[in-house]
């Protein structure tokens, strides 16, 4: 079991998906509370790059670290970077993921396999090294969808994938009995994302947003508030959960 963080050091936070939408979001968020940052990231080194320049600017502290989720090599260098620059790990944010929209009946089998490797693999390797490397008192928050409730046509696959994750989520939180760790799982509804905007005309955006009783679609500050609250001290109470973050969807 890791040791709890010490008094003059700040506890740390290790964000996948967090150059760009809720991870990026989330990984400032996490940053304006005091906690170092570590921005994990596919590939696209500029904007990891300028999520830490605005996170330092600000007054906090943050690296980028550059790997594949899927990837276990990779996922424990990232844990690694952690530990030498930061003293440790705190908190995990598992927001990297992605997203395509067909029907069952004519899904691409090898897109199907990219959708396995880093929202289901990924989620299981960077929830591995979260349940051997969080320090006492941590938190892992992993990320679903609210389409799983609403049953959209095309999102089958996606949202196969996101079923996957709040299934581990929710044994892991049983399987850190003992450990002070908690493990919470967050199912945002349309958000105004890249990932959500991307090939969607201005009506079915219209159609979308109009959904939730508040009338609009969520921001990634709407769900990083969420992930500020479960990661914190304060939300530590809250385990094992699924929380709906979509504006009143049913």
């Amino acid at each position: 079991m890791s040791s709890s963080p010490s008094s003059d050091r700040p506890r740390v936070a290790i964000v996948t998906g967090g150059s760009r939408g809720i991870g990026q979001q989330s990984a400032r968020r996490l940053a304006a509370d005091g906690l170092a940052v570590v921005v994990g990231h596919a590939g696209n080194q500029d904007l990891a790059d300028k999520t830490v320049v605005d996170i330092t600017a600000a007054g906090g502290q943050a690296i980028a670290v550059r790997g594949d989720v899927g990837d276990e090599k990779a996922v424990s260098a990232l844990f690694d970077a952690a530990e030498v620059t930061f003293g440790g790990v705190d908190v995990v944010v598992h927001a990297a993921g992605i997203m395509r929209l067909a029907p069952i009946a004519e899904f691409d089998l090898a897109v199907l396999d990219q959708l396995y490797h880093t929202n289901i693999r990924g989620t299981f390797v960077v929830a591995q090294q979260a349940a051997r490397r969080l320090r006492d008192g941590g938190s892992l928050l992993t990320f679903s969808t609210s389409v799983i409730g609403l049953a959209l046509p095309t999102y089958g696959a996606y949202a196969a994938t996101k079923g996957a994750v709040e299934a581990l989520t929710l044994i892991l939180a049983r399987e850190l009995r003992g450990r002070n760790i908690t493990v919470n799982a967050v199912a945002p509804g349309p958000t105004a994302t890249d990932l959500f905007l991307e090939g969607k005309d201005e009506q079915t955006i219209a159609r979308l947003a109009a959904q939730p009783p508040l009338e609009r679609l969520g921001t990634p500050e709407d769900i990083a508030e969420v992930v500020a609250f479960l990661t914190s001290p304060a939300g530590h109470w809250v385990n094992g959960q699924l929380i709906r973050v979509n504006g009143g969807i049913v």
